[in-house]
């Protein structure tokens, strides 16, 4: 058993997300009782009164990326009440309100791929939005999903939540060093395919989009195609027979694995039209069978109920899923099938999450259990 270092207590219901802030100096978390606290992880007191405005509770939380600002970067929160909130840390106050959702914000992520950032906000309204994040401009409003939007991830996810750490653990001396290295980073990853982004729906299928192909340029290439011509999905990718209820790019950027209510997972390609040989494969290797337009590479069946969430190593190697029936399982992305079993839930496992070598998984049965390699 591990014990906590801390216990956070002030939230008056259900604590519904978490998310650190990517240099570890704040972790916010967002509950039903609609407000949003900031903690202070060393001594595990609140920072601050809790910032109220949101009438519904909190669906999802972002900080801002490091390499953006490193200094004090903002938390985007989003809510049932249909908006989001770009809070400001120096106040704790809203910085502004993004109104514009008809129906519950689900999820709220916080890009990269203009200097400025970008928010992409996914809705039950059937839509994802994004947003110029220095000001709150829509820029985009996605109506391609039939049902609600229920999921997204970005292809930069990985590097944006790690900001400026890599695996040797160096730490950055400054903040103009943390933002240097953060940026260094992101470019690296979006420099070959800039920020693409993956949209998941009840309507059973995924999008694939590259809303910014111009790279890190600046806010024209935004500007232009906001008033300009619609943005098209690169490709839709359908397969699932049921609800999708998780997407997520591996930490390269280059595969994309999908869960869903029909008891599987399905790895896709998660760049645009090159098709990707996992882990330096031989050609040969690989069964061509299944690939359709280069994008679908594997479905991946063992779990016997819904598939809740995904987790991946941080070298990409390996997939973890979370499910209803009860077990966290450990996919080999060499035969695509089952590596292991982690049994020891006693019923529906909620979230799952990867942590350097140990695998931490929380769910209905009240227990949070850490596996170790």
């Amino acid at each position: 058993t591990e014990t906590p270092s801390h216990v956070l207590s002030g939230h008056r219901g259900w604590v519904l997300c978490v998310e650190w802030e990517a240099r570890e100096r704040k972790l916010a978390s967002g509950g039903h009782d609609g407000q949003v606290r900031i903690w202070d992880p060393k001594n595990g007191k609140v920072i601050g009164d809790a910032m109220k405005g949101h009438t519904k509770w909190i669906t999802s939380l972002a900080w801002e990326p490091i390499h953006i600002n490193a200094a004090n970067p903002r938390v985007a929160s989003s809510s049932k009440d249909g908006t989001i909130r770009v809070w400001s840390m120096t106040n704790r106050r809203t910085e502004y309100t993004l109104g514009g959702h008809t129906a519950s914000v689900n999820l709220v992520r916080w890009g990269g791929a203009i200097p400025s950032g970008v928010l992409y906000t996914a809705s039950s309204d059937r839509t994802v939005r994004i947003w110029e994040a220095a000001k709150g401009r829509c820029l985009h409003i996605l109506k391609d999903h039939a049902h609600w939007v229920t999921t997204l991830t970005l292809n930069t996810d990985f590097v944006l939540r790690t900001g400026p750490y890599d695996h040797t653990g160096k730490q950055p001396s400054s903040d103009e060093e943390a933002q240097a290295w953060a940026l260094e980073r992101y470019r690296k990853l979006a420099s070959q395919h800039s920020e693409l982004m993956i949209s998941g729906s009840d309507d059973h299928t995924l999008f694939l989009w590259n809303l910014f192909a111009s790279g890190s340029s600046d806010d024209t290439s935004a500007e232009t195609s906001a008033g300009g011509t619609k943005p098209k999905p690169l490709m839709r990718l359908t397969g699932h027979q049921r609800q999708i209820s998780h997407v997520v790019f591996s930490p390269d950027g280059t595969l994309a694995a999908s869960a869903s209510w029909d008891s599987s997972v399905r790895l896709w390609n998660g760049r645009t039209g090159k098709r990707v040989l996992c882990h330096n494969r031989e050609e040969n290797d690989i069964d061509h069978s299944n690939f359709h337009d280069n994008r679908f590479i594997a479905t991946m069946r063992g779990h016997v109920g819904a598939v809740y969430r995904l987790t991946w190593s941080a070298d990409s190697r390996m997939l973890v899923s979370a499910s209803k029936d009860s077990t966290v399982k450990i996919w080999d992305l060499k035969t695509y099938k089952l590596k292991m079993d982690l049994p020891g839930h006693t019923d529906e496992v909620y979230c799952v999450d990867f942590v350097a070598d140990k695998i931490v998984s929380g769910g209905r049965d009240k227990t949070l259990k850490i596996w170790k390699n």
